[in-house]
């Protein structure tokens, strides 16, 4: 197989990375350039990339048909062979890890919910997890929930339940990261 030989200052450098090679890394980066496409506009502004790159992938998105989406796809991975990626992809983990977290807490808050209209002591737990929370409004919204399931009404309650247990979670949330975030600055000054 050929090598590709490269001229630089003078001195020779010779490329050893294989065609088979090249076109896994090329295809990776089309890999990565897919899931950039599937962002959304909002998340696509958090990710630090090129003009060029982030006009490629609005094009790509305002593209209807999908022979022109592979195309695309294929020219977004040449732009990107010119990126440093290690940002883009180490920005695209934080913004799963924090989808995953956010999923977490809407499965936590359900569980809450369901619990609560299945039996009477898991309102007592909660209560006394989350003090702050005013008993009166949540006994409430527990009971016209339950109504609502029996007489097969629409779930007014039931959604104002998952909006009052997130309210309660979402500030002890936010205090469990400024706690994790303390920890992490505590121990980098020792």
């Amino acid at each position: 197989m050929p090598e590709t030989i490269y001229e630089i200052d003078g001195s020779r450098a010779v490329d050893k990375l294989s065609k088979t090679k090249r076109k896994q890394q090329m295809l990776e980066l089309q890999d990565l350039g897919e899931e950039l496409v599937e962002l959304s506009k909002d998340a696509l502004k958090k990710i630090p990339m090129s003009d060029e790159l982030r006009e490629a992938i609005k094009e790509y998105q305002r593209i209807p048909t999908h022979g022109a989406h592979r195309r695309q796809l294929q020219f977004i991975g040449k732009i990107m062979r010119s990126e440093d990626t290690t940002p883009i992809v180490e920005k695209l983990k934080q913004l799963k890890g924090s989808s995953t977290a956010a999923t977490a807490l809407l499965h936590r808050i359900e569980r809450y919910r369901n619990e609560m209209i299945a039996k009477d002591e898991a309102i007592t737990q909660f209560l006394s997890d989350f003090p702050s929370v005013d008993a009166q409004p949540l006994r409430a919204l527990v009971r016209n929930a339950r109504k609502e399931a029996e007489q097969s009404k629409p779930p007014k309650a039931y959604r104002e339940l998952f909006q009052l247990i997130k309210s309660a979670l979402e500030p002890s949330m936010n205090q469990d990261e400024a706690d994790d975030e303390t920890a992490q600055t505590d121990f980098g000054d020792e």
